[in-house]
């Protein structure tokens, strides 16, 4: 038997947009393609432009795709949005036909690909549990032996006989990936529709798909949350405009992939020309960057390891006192940390002009995974003057690859909260007096 579960060989898909209008009926619309090229010629002859609908109907959301999946992988799939994905597990889930190519996915596949996917609107959460397995290929006994740990699962027991059509987005979301994640399929694809549940609910599913991967099933996620991409997947794949253009370990992918919006802003950034460096009365940002202890400029940073947050500025007018001031928030606007140079050689003593090279070492074991915006001020010291504000000057990611002996031990995978601290605990003990 062979161990590939999904094999895609030059796939392609291709989509016609433009082509009617949306008031139009069948007639109209038969009429008005058959009156369109000779529109067009006439237009073209008296030199007037056709415009790019007339011109182009057609889009390739795929092209040329190909890759392997091994059974009892985990694989993120990460692109902008437009670049093809939800297309390209459209194809794999059989909803639609490729235009070319071809792709083979090995057993049964469970798919949640938008909220209620093949759930019927006038049946109750329970009648579509059955009508999903059916679907799925699952006997009426098995669901029925299912039934309770989908609707535990789910959080919708009061609810469970009641038409889907009354649920909100959330207990749709709740119910379809419980009976997706529960129905024993061989392939378990998940698109972006996480994202629509609450913060503890993603982190429930996250841990379900993990239990799937963990006995040998196969799983294929599309997200936009690179740290869940980078703490359940192993291996990524990145998609642009219908194209795969990366593949790899998820760590070192993700890290290429965020350097793609801009490598100026992820890790560090250098303003060599002075005129177009940010600047205020009295100070000038010349670099900030995110770095290891030996030196080097870091993208990715490892969740055990200590790292410094560097700023170079200038100082450009001699008499004041002023010292650096980062804010760090996360990818939900909240801030994690602020710190501020209080280095005593300096405090409260004018700054003469020139440049200056300020660190702030943040310790290993500290930050949560996720990924982190660097917002920097050069603050007076007496009176807390504003001299300069950038934000988010950089962004960086805490990655932790659960790899090997983990220094964290049991205290790693998904965590709640905004650090992650490794504390050092204490126990006392009194043996039980004997009477």
């Amino acid at each position: 038997m062979s161990d590939i579960a999904i094999r895609v060989d030059r796939l392609g898909k291709q989509y016609r947009i433009g082509a009617f209008k949306n008031n139009q009926n069948l007639r109209e619309a038969i009429r008005e393609a058959v009156k369109a090229p000779f529109r067009r010629a006439a237009k073209l002859l008296h030199g007037q432009a056709t415009g790019a609908a007339e011109l182009d109907v057609t889009i390739w959301a795929l092209r040329d795709v190909s890759f392997e999946i091994k059974r009892g992988e985990a694989v993120g799939i990460i692109g902008r949005n437009g670049a093809g994905k939800s297309t390209l597990l459209k194809v794999l889930s059989r909803i639609t036909e490729p235009t070319s190519g071809a792709a083979e996915v090995q057993g049964r596949v469970g798919s949640l690909l938008e909220v209620g996917t093949g759930f019927h609107p006038e049946l109750t959460g329970r009648e579509n549990i059955f009508l999903n397995g059916a679907i799925l290929g699952m006997k009426r006994e098995d669901i029925r032996r299912k039934f309770d740990e989908i609707v535990a699962f789910s959080e919708v027991e009061k609810f469970i006989d009641t038409p889907v059509k009354h649920y909100s987005s959330g207990m749709y979301l709740r119910l379809a990936f419980s009976v997706a994640a529960h129905l024993d399929p061989d392939v378990l694809i998940i698109d972006e529709v996480l994202a629509v549940g609450d913060a503890a609910f993603q982190r429930k599913c996250l841990n379900q798909m993990q239990k799937v991967g963990e006995v040998g099933k196969t799983v294929l996620f599309v997200s936009h949350n690179m740290p869940a991409i980078t703490r359940f997947c192993k291996r990524a794949i990145v998609i642009d405009k219908g194209l795969i253009i990366d593949d790899g370990p998820s760590a070192e992918v993700v890290m290429r992939y965020l350097g793609m919006g801009g490598s100026d802003v992820l890790g560090g950034k250098v303003w060599s020309d002075k005129r177009d460096a940010p600047s205020g009365s009295h100070a000038r940002l010349l670099s900030v960057r995110i770095c290891g202890e030996d030196g080097e400029t870091l993208h990715s940073v490892d969740i055990r390891r200590s790292f410094g947050i560097e700023v170079t500025w200038e100082v450009i007018q001699d008499g004041l006192s002023m010292a650096p001031h980062f804010s760090i928030t996360n990818q939900e606007n909240q801030r994690v940390f602020v710190t501020i140079d209080l280095d005593p050689n300096w405090r409260g003593k004018n700054r003469l002009r020139g440049a200056y090279t300020s660190t702030a070492w943040v310790p290993g074991n500290l930050m949560a995974e996720g990924i982190f915006y660097v917002t920097v001020h050069i603050l007076g010291h007496q009176d807390q003057t504003l001299q300069l504000s950038v934000h988010s000057a950089l962004s960086f990611q805490v990655v932790d690859t659960l790899e090997g002996d983990s220094a964290r031990g049991d205290y790693g995978k998904d965590f709640p909260g905004i650090v992650r601290p490794m504390l050092k605990w204490t126990t006392g003990f009194s043996p039980e007096a004997s009477s």
